[in-house]
């Protein structure tokens, strides 16, 4: 009887995982007559764009199957999408955890799910078997997609599920998500990371690079479009290298000329880009674009030519600045961005020196600066030279300093400038003001009512305030 039911079960992808959504609706239905109530979720994202996005499908497949979203964790299926790129993430989940385990005493019918990169580490699936067995669901970064499979799986065994995946080459499309905003939203373009840089663990948790489809890629953007979605922001561990792995090759510049086709669309972004990978065809079609943005994130780490050696990061400081040159002579007014670490293994500093020389050099309009997180399973955590924390410290306060001050020159440059801008909320702190972004990222706040949100304007920079602007609508 079993194997005839099992035999029903459609084994293509996504029709499988609509079975599954299907099943489960009838498990929630259950749940809420017994609740007398809908049962309620939370989805907790910690990490990069590309969590955020995963978070979103998961989102949409609990919204499909009979869950609606709660305001805080007290919720009847609470799910975290976790990040390992620094151990202070790592850190939060478990404080976490030690909540929900005295919640979950009161309310026994609750599901807790893990997810995302943390889970992809053996060491942490052992812990949670040995010392969290409250936990009802862990799964990884590859099988996100068999979310709702999952959860049928905890209704119908005991104890605690996990399925976690070393490596995928699956891609499956077309499942539910619910985006946060209406007008702008995330697309995956590529999976998995192929660099290796000897500090990062996401080669290890994300796997190799697999591309996506061009023609679905369009075909999501133009569904979006179509939808009220204004701006696109395409994403990768690193969309330079999108493309290699098809059957027929596409470059990530052939797949921008596309993109900008569709009609309606009216701002593109990306991110992430490695310097290694950013093509002088790159280069040519951000310069001649009427849609890709202003803004380029390009990750530094060290301006020392021998700590980018031991990164692993596959060029040193000369091509980068001639890189920054190229990229600023065919688009004048970008805005750059940077991620820089401090505090290598190994790292002098003469090294230290010679990131501040790039950092003046380049002036970017703001960076991400990060202490360096030993991360276990990685080639740099092996190396014995750890740099002092004092010393590290010192190091940090200095660039962060360099950093900010370039920043707050670049944006006061602006001052006066009427720019396009999308109109994202109305302000938090007040509601007689929207804010919005900048086409080079820079937000803005100014007078104006819900109507606006969603909508692209002129405003006038009248006051910059360091990071952001005050402004005007300019009929």
């Amino acid at each position: 009887m079993e194997n005839k039911i099992y035999e029903q079960v459609p084994q293509e992808e996504p029709q499988r995982q609509f079975y599954y959504m299907e099943k489960a609706k009838g498990y929630v239905n259950a749940l809420a007559e017994k609740l007398g109530r809908r049962p309620t979720f939370c989805v907790t994202t910690f990490g990069c764009q590309m969590n955020a996005r995963d978070s979103e499908k998961l989102t949409g497949i609990l919204e499909t199957i009979g869950y609606e979203a709660a305001e805080n964790e007290e919720a009847d299926f609470v799910i975290y999408n976790t990040c390992t790129v620094r151990e202070n993430a790592n850190n939060k989940v478990w404080g976490r955890l030690g909540y929900l385990s005295t919640y979950k005493k009161h309310h026994p019918h609750m599901k807790i799910a893990l997810c995302g990169c943390m889970m992809q580490e053996p060491e942490v699936i052992e812990k949670l078997r040995k010392s969290y067995r409250f936990v009802d669901l862990i799964f990884g970064t590859h099988n996100i997609y068999k979310f709702a499979e999952l959860i049928v799986a905890t209704f119908e065994q005991k104890g605690m599920v996990i399925d976690i995946w070393k490596d995928t080459d699956k891609i499956v499309e077309d499942l539910p998500v619910d985006r946060k905003y209406s007008f702008k939203s995330g697309v995956n373009i590529m999976f998995g990371c192929n660099n290796f840089c000897s500090y990062c663990i996401v080669p290890y948790v994300r796997g190799r690079e697999r591309s996506r489809k061009p023609q679905d890629i369009i075909r999501e953007i133009e569904h979006l479009v179509a939808d009220g979605v204004v701006e696109i922001m395409l994403l990768g561990q690193n969309v330079n290298s999108y493309g290699k792995n098809l059957d027929t090759p596409v470059t990530f510049a052939e797949l921008l000329q596309e993109v900008e086709k569709i009609e309606g669309l009216e701002r593109i972004r990306f991110m992430t880009s490695h310097p290694k990978d950013l093509s002088d065809e790159l280069i040519e079609v951000m310069g001649k674009s009427k849609k890709i943005c202003k803004h380029l994130h390009l990750p530094l780490q060290s301006g020392s030519s021998r700590i980018l050696k031991e990164m692993n990061r596959h060029y040193n400081k000369e091509q980068y600045l001639t890189l920054v040159d190229k990229i600023r002579k065919a688009v004048p007014d970008i805005a750059l961005t940077t991620d820089i670490i401090v505090g290598f293994p190994g790292e002098t500093e003469e090294d230290f020196l010679e990131t501040m020389d790039v950092v003046k050099r380049v002036r970017y309009d703001s960076a991400f600066t990060f202490i360096y997180s030993k991360r276990t399973g990685t080639p740099a955590a092996s190396i014995k030279e750890q740099v002092p924390e004092d010393v590290v410290k010192d190091r940090f306060d200095r660039l962060l300093k360099e950093v900010q001050a370039d920043a707050a020159e670049r944006a006061q440059a602006l001052t006066g400038r009427t720019e396009s801008v999308l109109v994202e909320e109305v302000n938090e702190q007040d509601n007689h003001l929207v804010t919005g972004r900048l086409s080079n990222n820079f937000i803005v706040h100014f007078p104006g009512t819900e109507d606006l949100v969603g909508k692209i304007i002129n405003v006038k920079l009248k006051e910059c305030k360091g990071f952001y602007f005050y402004g005007e609508i300019v009929e």
